[in-house]
């Protein structure tokens, strides 16, 4: 049995390789081939490529100046799939490229067995493409629940399996207590997001010192090279107070008392290590004015969006005030009923979303799809 992933992002080939482990641990026999990241491409034969470092590009711009290379990997992608008639074709997130991928497979190859593991988020911008993407995609798997039910009402057949981060999340948990003087500056993974967000990450500490002199403040940056940005930014008066780490978000998540952090996954990760905090969102402004006229939720946070309500503080844009941020972390800190309070709203959250176990539900539903409704080889 042959399986053919296409991954196009770091995040993708985190939730691609440990799909293919529990896939492993239900048949050791597949044969997984496809293009992905390096964890993947460990796990896969020699047939599998790694193109994340091309391929994981952010914004319109971006996209356009690769736009040949993408025409060419568009291409011998689906020549690959069409070429080795794999049993299945697993699409990972990356809808640009997946979704457009899906319509060119139905039509050259009807019978295709296609799946799409962790949608694309057509329920924030686009309704209207769920009914498009049953008419190319035979299955999802879904790691929100309001998800599936919107797919199955669309007519596209979908299941829960849970979200895959609750199992790295779950592995990165440490025995620790919270320092009440701690904040956690969490100001997002990608360089345009912090500097649009760190300088008002910046501001409001300066606020909160004025009336909070005891507190200490903790910047996780993704990478080293953001870490360098971070120092950049910040200014030489507050580098006693505002210390700069590497690659401990979890950690920081789960010693600090309360925390400031960029839109995002990380919005998710807080809520799942039940830490109070307020979520910051800027972008340049014809980027925000673009995505107004497209995104259809009413909220930005993942928290508050599984909750339905505003369970965390949102400032999005010009609402992003320094002044204001203080006053709502002053009651993050200061006030204990407030804090349980959206502790409570955490927990239930994050019941929402499962305790683990995604890759392994995943892997089961692939086995069972491919079994069940295995389509007529191609000669």
């Amino acid at each position: 049995m042959t399986i053919y992933f296409v991954a196009g992002e770091v995040s993708a080939d985190n939730h691609g390789a440990a799909l293919m482990r529990s896939l492993r641990e239900c048949d050791p026999a597949l044969k997984l081939i496809g293009r992905g990241g390096p964890q993947m491409q460990q796990l896969a034969s020699n047939q599998f490529k790694n193109w994340i470092g091309d391929a994981a590009v952010l914004g319109l711009w971006e996209v356009l100046r690769k736009y040949g290379y993408f025409r060419e990997q568009f291409r011998e992608t689906l020549t690959e799939i069409l070429d080795t008639k794999p049993d299945a074709v697993v699409l990972i997130d990356y809808p640009g490229f997946n979704l457009r991928l899906a319509r060119a497979l139905r039509q050259r190859s009807p019978r295709q067995k296609i799946i799409y593991y962790i949608s694309p988020q057509v329920w924030a911008w686009n309704s209207g493409r769920i009914k498009r993407m049953a008419r190319t995609v035979d299955l999802v798997l879904c790691i929100f629940p309001f998800e599936a039910d919107l797919y199955n009402q669309s007519g596209l057949r979908a299941v829960f399996v849970g979200h895959p981060m609750m199992e790295r999340l779950q592995a990165r948990e440490i025995n620790t207590q919270r320092d009440p003087d701690l904040i956690g500056l969490f100001p997002g993974s990608r360089s345009r997001e912090v500097r649009k967000i760190f300088p008002v990450m910046i501001q409001t500490a300066r606020l909160l010192l004025k009336t909070t002199t005891r507190l200490r403040f903790e910047v996780a940056a993704a990478s080293q090279e953001l870490a360098r940005e971070v120092r950049a930014i910040l200014p030489s008066q507050l580098a006693d107070v505002i210390h700069i780490t590497v690659g401990e978000t979890a950690e920081i998540m789960q010693r600090a008392w309360a925390g400031m952090v960029a839109s995002g996954s990380a919005t998710l990760e807080a809520a799942y290590f039940r830490l109070p905090f307020v979520l910051v969102y800027k972008v340049a402004l014809p980027t925000y004015l673009a995505a107004r006229v497209v995104v259809k939720v009413n909220y930005l946070g993942m928290p508050n969006l599984l909750a339905d309500k505003e369970v965390v503080p949102e400032f999005i844009q010009h609402r992003a005030e320094p002044h204001a941020m203080a006053d709502e972390m002053r009651m993050l800190v200061d006030d204990p009923t407030i804090r349980e309070q959206m502790i409570s709203e955490f927990d239930r959250i994050i019941a929402k979303v499962g305790g683990g176990g995604a890759s392994e539900t995943a892997a089961r539903a692939i086995i069972t799809e491919i079994d069940v409704r295995q389509p007529v080889r191609q000669q």
